[in-house]
C-alpha cells in the first residue's frame, strides 16, 4: 500500500487532500443547487397545470349543471302549459255546464285572460331559467380564465426560478463571458 494514499485516507494527506476535497465539495454543492432549481421549476410548473386542470374540471361540471338546468326548466316549461291548458279545458266545461255558451263576451274574456296568465308563466320560467344558464356560463367562462391564470403564474414563477439560478447553474451567464 502507497504511504501517501494511506495518510490521505486518514486525513494526512496535506494541501493537495485539501484542495480535492474542497473542489468536491464545491462540485457537489453546485450540483445539490442545480438539482434543487429543476425541482423548484418542475414543481411551479406543476402547480400551474394542476391548477389548471383543476379549474377545467370545474368548468365542465357547471357547463354539466347548465344543460341540466336547460333540460329541467324545458321540462317545468311544458308541465306549466300542460297545467294551464288542462285548468282553462276545465273552466271551458264549466262554463259550457252552467249554461255559458263558448263564444259568448264572458267566455272568450276568460279564456283570453287564462291564455295570458299562460304566457306569463311560460316567460317567467323561460326568464328565470335564461339568467340561470348565464349565471352558469359565467361561471364556467371565470373557471376556465382562473385555470389560464394559474398555468401562466406556475409558467413565469418557473421562469423566474430559472433565471435567478441562471449564474450558479451556469457560471458564465450574465457576466458577458464568450466562450469561443
Amino acid at each position: 500500500m502507497c504511504l501517501p494514499g494511506a495518510l490521505a485516507a486518514l486525513g494526512m494527506g496535506g494541501a493537495a487532500t485539501a484542495a480535492g476535497a474542497t473542489a468536491a465539495a464545491t462540485t457537489a454543492a453546485s450540483t445539490l443547487s442545480t438539482i434543487g432549481t429543476i425541482l423548484s421549476v418542475g414543481g411551479t410548473l406543476y402547480q400551474g397545470i394542476s391548477g389548471m386542470q383543476a379549474a377545467n374540471a370545474n368548468a365542465a361540471a357547471i357547463e354539466a349543471q347548465r344543460r341540466d338546468e336547460a333540460q329541467l326548466n324545458a321540462v317545468q316549461d311544458q308541465r306549466t302549459r300542460q297545467k294551464m291548458a288542462s285548468q282553462i279545458a276545465t273552466q271551458r266545461a264549466e262554463l259550457a255546464a252552467r249554461g255559458v255558451q263558448l263564444d259568448s263576451v264572458t267566455a272568450m274574456m276568460l279564456g283570453q285572460t287564462a291564455a295570458r296568465e299562460l304566457s306569463f308563466e311560460s316567460q317567467s320560467i323561460r326568464t328565470t331559467g335564461v339568467a340561470r344558464d348565464r349565471e352558469l356560463s359565467a361561471s364556467a367562462r371565470a373557471a376556465r380564465a382562473q385555470g389560464a391564470s394559474s398555468l401562466l403564474r406556475g409558467v413565469i414563477s418557473a421562469a423566474g426560478d430559472l433565471v435567478t439560478a441562471a449564474p450558479e447553474i451556469w457560471p458564465g451567464f450574465m457576466r458577458g463571458e464568450q466562450r469561443a
